[in-house]
């Protein structure tokens, strides 16, 4: 319990350091991956009723050559393709935000420094240093975030048009 109580006081030493943008970098970073994880865990479990369930409608089909036909093999695969892409604007929105929310943590440490300098006329190490910490962690914590998001996000994009590749080879117009 005592390993526990110190863990937390390190993060939150840490979280007061970066300033309040670190806060908000900190929620940004969960939100994203936990879109990253519902597509990872729709990848593997959800898509493959979705896909099954638009394999079987056009199986049960008596034929598959007319306009009609692929008019409605492109609304199957439409319909998967849309869950299969669902978050994932969302998950490049946060990969674009995070080094931008750490650029406000800069720009917030630099004016606490700017105002300890206009305070104390440069006397205040201490704080000085307190302020420049602020400015910096932020800008590291969003970029962390940002590169992480960007492996992941490569990762799912690239999932994404693979299965919607299978599923196009899975709707055949043979018959």
């Amino acid at each position: 319990m005592h390993a526990l109580n110190d863990a937390w006081a390190a993060v939150n030493a840490f979280m007061a350091s970066g300033g309040p943008v670190l806060l908000l970098i900190a929620g940004l970073t969960f939100f994203m991956w936990t879109l990253i994880f519902e597509r990872v865990f729709y990848f593997n479990g959800g898509l493959k009723r979705d896909v099954q369930g638009a394999v079987d409608s056009w199986e049960a089909r008596p034929e598959r050559k007319s306009w009609g036909a692929h008019q409605i093999r492109y609304a199957l695969i439409s319909r998967v393709s849309e869950k299969i892409q669902s978050n994932m604007d969302m998950i490049q929105t946060c990969v674009a935000l995070a080094p931008l929310f750490g650029l406000l943590g800069t720009v917030w440490g630099m004016i606490n420094v700017f105002e300890v300098l206009a305070i104390t006329g440069g006397g205040d190490a201490k704080q000085m240093a307190s302020g420049v910490s602020m400015a910096t962690i932020p800008t590291m914590a969003g970029m962390v975030t940002a590169l992480s998001g960007v492996f992941a996000n490569t990762y799912i994009t690239r999932t994404a048009e693979r299965e919607t590749q299978l599923l196009e080879d899975h709707l055949t117009m043979d018959h």
